[in-house]
């Protein structure tokens, strides 16, 4: 399914300015937030859409980019819309608007500790045949993603060593700071929401805890699975930060041009050339499908143009009940590179159905009596 666009998304106009946008978001999330809404698919599926647009939206370099060239410009081929850690963007407003609405047992409340963040959502094409498609199939695929660090076990210090309380924020992961009359908290700017300060950070992971590596994964492509259809490989997707669920892979499939048929929903059609002397006198024809050969009878007189049905010769999809249909399209095919004796035939045979009158070419009668009425 297509995204829907961001702006629609949080209810605002293309030129509205910050603050109409992180007000319109500061409405929809709260309305749709999950500890509000519990055991609702269908309202974290909206919180979910809501703060990706928002995270689009709110950053200056982003907008302009999604303005410019519309979710192409800001949703790279592996990247997804996972919330991410640091300082400033959503995981501020997150923590601003929810701190206090849900007390200290939500993210980012006051006393919390350390913010957890989802992990990162990842995107995989995957490109696959015709034949691929309509059958399924078991397969691997390697996916570059960041793992836990094996040597500090994600604590992202030096073996022998551990992180230390930050001293900014005392381990909270979040800072307040006073404005007027106004309380406001963001993300510890020192320690960006963990809570801990590294003075020895471990080598291989360079202290972030996780290491970026290939991830060999199997993945069941299912019969009749369409363009464009995506699959869920739950919980493989980036790691969360501060012990949060990791994210999901989305395997996108795309399905190569064929060189005989094109799908149409669950069904096919190809184009079926025959010789002229076949469409004049009829016979039997042979056509290929996905499932073996299949075979009909075309009738005398069958002119170019005429579509033939193979009933369930199609593609049965994966929320479908049967099989599709085959569409052949016939094509009567103009012989080519004549000697004389084969044009000296030719002209005999269009001599002796001239003299048959239109019985033997209605299409043309019909035609030609068109055109004299359009002229008179």
């Amino acid at each position: 399914m297509a995204k829907r666009d961001y702006y629609e998304v949080l209810g605002v106009a293309k030129n509205a300015s910050e603050e109409e946008i992180k007000k319109a978001y500061r409405k929809l999330a709260m309305k749709h937030h999950p500890d509000r809404n519990p055991d609702s698919k269908t309202a974290e599926g909206k919180f979910k859409e809501v703060k990706e647009a928002y995270e689009m939206l709110s950053d200056a370099q982003k907008r302009d980019a999604y303005d410019r060239y519309g979710h192409a410009g800001v949703d790279p081929n592996m990247g997804g819309g996972g919330g991410g850690a640091g300082a400033g963007g959503f995981g501020d407003a997150f923590g601003d608007i929810f701190g206090d609405i849900f007390g200290s047992g939500a993210r980012g409340g006051r006393g919390a500790g350390p913010q957890v963040y989802r992990g990162a959502d990842l995107r995989y094409n995957l490109e696959i045949t015709l034949e691929q498609a309509a059958h399924g199939f078991d397969t691997t695929i390697r996916v570059p993603s960041w793992d836990t660090c094996e040597t500090c076990h994600g604590s992202g210090a030096k073996a022998g060593t551990a992180p230390t309380t930050c001293s900014t924020c005392g381990g909270h992961g979040q800072v307040r700071m006073q404005q007027g009359f106004f309380s406001i908290q963001q993300t510890c700017p020192k320690c960006h929401g963990t809570g801990k300060t590294i003075t020895d950070p471990c080598p291989p992971c360079g202290g972030a805890g996780r290491i970026k590596r290939n991830k060999t994964l199997e993945v069941k492509i299912p019969a009749g699975i369409d363009d464009g259809m995506r699959i869920r490989s739950s919980g493989n997707g980036e790691p969360g930060t501060n012990g949060g669920p990791s994210g999901d892979l989305y395997v996108e499939v795309h399905i190569k041009p064929h060189t005989v048929f094109q799908r149409d929903g669950d069904d096919l059609h190809c184009e079926i050339p025959i010789s002229f002397t076949k469409a004049a006198l009829g016979g039997d024809i042979e056509v290929p499908t996905l499932s073996g050969k299949a075979s009909f009878s075309i009738p005398e007189g069958t002119q170019s143009g005429k579509t033939f049905r193979l009933r369930s010769k199609g593609i049965k999809g994966v929320r479908s009940g049967y099989a599709g249909d085959l569409f052949c399209h016939v094509v009567v095919e103009t012989p080519v590179k004549l000697t004389e004796a084969q044009k000296d035939s030719l002209r005999e045979f269009e001599r002796m159905t001239s003299e048959g009158g239109a019985k033997h070419s209605p299409q043309s009668k019909s035609w030609m009596d068109k055109v004299k009425g359009f002229f008179e």
